[in-house]
């Protein structure tokens, strides 16, 4: 069944979001022991900033697991609701996840910021292809329908 199959990815997904907020949490609390902050550290957003200037990468990432994946999480209930998860969608939604999982590798752990790009770019083409996949899917559906409440009003 692929709704529940549509499940997974988003599992994997937020499993993601949880580890890179704890891979933050860890080096946010390593750097607050190695160094501790004083006042001025905490006077305002950009002393904060600059104080956790040497740990933002794993920061940089959650805000970044926020923007796009926003749209991917959208998306999976409407597949549902509609009837329109299926495996091509199933599919597509792991390559979303392996390439947001590969993009939040490299931006937190080698920093190439080439390699993430291309990470980045593919898993947008990816979702994009999801939201146009349903797209014609709904549209095929709304035809069908249009089709079946016309064929309804000639036997009425």
């Amino acid at each position: 069944m692929a709704v529940i199959e549509l499940l997974w990815p988003t599992f994997a997904l937020v499993a993601l979001i949880f580890v890179v907020w704890f891979t933050l949490f860890i080096q946010r609390f390593t750097h607050m022991r190695r160094h501790p902050p004083g006042p001025r550290d905490f006077a305002d957003g950009e002393a904060a900033l600059r104080y956790f200037r040497p740990v933002e990468m794993p920061a940089n990432n959650l805000a970044n697991l926020f923007e796009m994946p926003v749209l991917y999480f959208a998306l999976v209930p409407l597949l549902i609701l509609t009837g329109q998860a299926n495996h091509v969608q199933v599919a597509l939604a792991w390559m979303f996840v392996l390439a947001r999982s590969i993009h939040s590798f490299i931006h937190i752990g080698p920093k190439k910021v080439q390699w993430r790009f291309f990470a980045y770019l593919a898993s947008v083409i990816v979702l994009m292809a999801m939201w146009i996949g349903f797209f014609v899917d709904m549209l095929r559906v709304a035809r069908e329908y249009s089709r079946a409440i016309g064929a309804l009003g000639g036997v009425l």
